[in-house]
């Protein structure tokens, strides 16, 4: 995989987490959600409103800290070794982690000092590109529309080739033609080897895109599913 310089063991999950609880003052959010995603997988989390499908993306993320349990990133422990596991990640929330007051190009140039990308400029109009935004590229982001806002949040995500996508209901806010874009990129993500987990309202554009269904519900992952195949019994449908 050229995603990162480190190699991810295909013999291990690109993501596994055990027993991941997170409280919320006296609100359980997450009861102890056990998932493994192997590689090359498009994985689509379904969920109702507040049953805790930000919250897993986040933890996973290394975002948000859970309260207990463990998590893998292509076999690394994200508590011990946080800052190198993160950089196998993209993620893209609903806050795009943007800067309002630089253009297009100047995010992704700072990020990639971040990242210590190599061939910063060729990789930034590459994702311009994929992204449709290099007609953008010198546009201040807060002039730009809720929607090409989140498609420069997603040129942020993928700008350092990480093995692992986590995205929080993508689609939203986007036209037709961009949830397109995010399909196909999708699918090579997934056909290059690389893993991508996401969230959804849309059970569709879910079911268009997804290898694996799963869905959330009490505080635990409650259906599992490959995609096409009849939903665990008595399990909840997506939502």
């Amino acid at each position: 995989m050229r995603a990162t310089s480190e190699s991810p063991d295909p013999a291990v999950p690109a993501i596994a987490a055990a027993g991941i609880r997170k409280d919320y003052g006296d609100r359980a959010a997450l009861r102890g959600v056990d998932l493994s995603i192997g590689w090359g997988e498009i994985a689509v989390l379904f969920g109702a409103n507040g049953a805790g499908k930000t919250t897993l993306l986040r933890i996973l993320a290394g975002l948000t800290r859970a309260d207990d349990g463990t998590v893998h990133l292509a076999g690394r422990p994200m508590h011990r070794r946080g800052g190198r596991a993160r950089r196998l990640v993209g993620f893209a929330g609903h806050q795009t982690l943007l800067y309002n007051d630089l253009t297009c190009r100047e995010n992704l140039e700072f990020y990639a000092k971040l990242y210590g990308i190599s061939g910063a400029k060729d990789r930034i109009e590459q994702v311009l590109a994929q992204m449709n935004l290099s007609d953008r590229a010198n546009r201040r982001v807060r002039t730009l529309s809720h929607g090409m806002q989140k498609r420069l949040s997603m040129a942020r995500a993928i700008l350092h080739q990480p093995v692992v996508l986590l995205l929080d209901e993508p689609e939203s806010g986007l036209d037709a033609e961009s949830v397109a874009t995010l399909g196909d990129l999708l699918r090579d993500w997934a056909g290059s080897g690389r893993t991508a987990l996401l969230t959804t309202h849309s059970a569709d554009v879910g079911l268009a895109w997804a290898d694996r269904t799963l869905t959330l519900s009490n505080g635990r992952i409650e259906a599992d599913a490959v995609a096409g195949s009849p939903i665990t019994a008595g399990a909840a449908a997506p939502q």
